[in-house]
């Protein structure tokens, strides 16, 4: 019988992190979908006097995430966009982990999030899923399996 090292749930170099904010085409979709797909907790809805959702904060997991609707005055104003006004693409993805990867990957296929790459054990420790929400935005979730020092992580890279 091996013995088995134990491991923090979230590596301590990503415990605290940089708060992403989003812009999205319809924020209480959105919402609403990061609910259904992600377990998402809404924390703070600031609406926009001409409509819209001018701000709000949800919390998924640990990780709290800004977001807001593009179209709105305020917004346009500050020059953000959403993925669909890029031609569907996006400069960002946002990585947060979890305790269990394939259970929110299910989730989150059945709630309408595109699956890029299955739910995996990766070299570096995680069991990653790659997914796409509806808005457009890149989400990386992970479950972290193991600690890998620097060193065996380069080693797994060599050997493919």
């Amino acid at each position: 019988m091996t013995e088995q090292t134990t491991h923090t749930e979230i590596p301590d170099r990503y415990r605290y992190a940089v708060i992403p904010h989003i812009m999205v085409d319809d924020a209480a979709a959105a919402i609403d979908f990061y609910r259904r797909a992600f377990g998402a907790r809404e924390d703070i809805r600031i609406d926009a006097p001409g409509g819209g959702i001018l701000h709000a904060e949800i919390t998924i997991g640990r990780s709290v995430l800004m977001l807001g609707d593009a179209s709105v005055d305020e917004a346009e104003a500050g020059s953000f966009a959403a993925p669909t006004s890029l031609g569907g693409g996006t400069t960002v993805t946002l990585h947060v982990y979890v305790p269990d990867v394939d259970s929110l990957a299910e989730r989150a296929e059945a709630a309408g999030a595109e699956i890029l790459q299955p739910p995996k054990d990766m070299f570096h420790g995680d069991r990653t899923v790659i997914l796409k929400d509806p808005a457009g935005h890149l989400w990386v979730f992970l479950t972290h399996l193991e600690d890998v020092p620097e060193e065996e992580l380069h080693r797994r890279i060599s050997r493919g």
